[in-house]
């Protein structure tokens, strides 16, 4: 019977010093990536190629195999794996951002959308969890793996006024050449 109550009132500082430990193991990892994510597994050097053209380099966090992007040839935006952590539980996720080239110009004027020609259609954008049809930021400009676009081969990310799609200048491209 001691031995029982004396388990329990030792019991929450074990498993707080357990947690602590396992955390503290992971730490160096987890800071190089992002603070409080473990770093994911570095890809083969045909990994780096096999995601990304010549001019958009693909950051080099995740494996290739599961970038859903790199059947796409891409103009302007590059796919980088990231981290999103919602309600305080982390997931990795591909994603379309446009180059360092492109956030470099002077956007005024306008917001940002994404835009199907070939069917009228528009995307949108995610900022962490929340999902935008336009933005005013270039560095906001995030398109994730959706129905968007999975469903159109030609998507363009577009800069003007929403409500005249056809009249907006195209900042960036992404084909799916079938």
């Amino acid at each position: 019977m001691a031995f029982r109550i004396a388990l329990r009132a030792v019991a929450p500082t074990l498993a707080a010093a357990a947690l602590t430990f396992a955390v503290a193991q992971g730490a160096p990892a987890a800071a190089a990536a992002h603070p409080g994510i473990p770093a994911p597994a570095a890809p083969s050097a045909s990994a780096a190629t096999a995601s990304s053209t010549p001019t958009t380099p693909a950051r080099q966090s995740a494996p290739t195999d599961d970038n859903p992007f790199r059947a796409m040839e891409l103009e302007g935006l590059k796919a980088e794996y990231r981290f999103m952590c919602p309600a305080g539980r982390c997931v990795g996720y591909w994603s379309l951002a446009l180059t360092e080239d492109r956030l470099k110009r002077h956007y005024q004027g306008g917001e940002f959308f994404a835009y199907a020609p070939a069917k009228g259609e528009f995307g949108f954008f995610v900022d962490t969890d929340i999902v935008y049809r336009t933005v005013k930021n270039p560095r906001q400009v995030r398109l994730v793996d959706s129905d968007f676009t999975r469903r159109n081969a030609r998507i363009e990310i577009r800069y003007g006024n929403p409500e005249r799609p056809r009249q907006a200048d195209v900042v960036a491209t992404a084909t799916t050449w079938m």
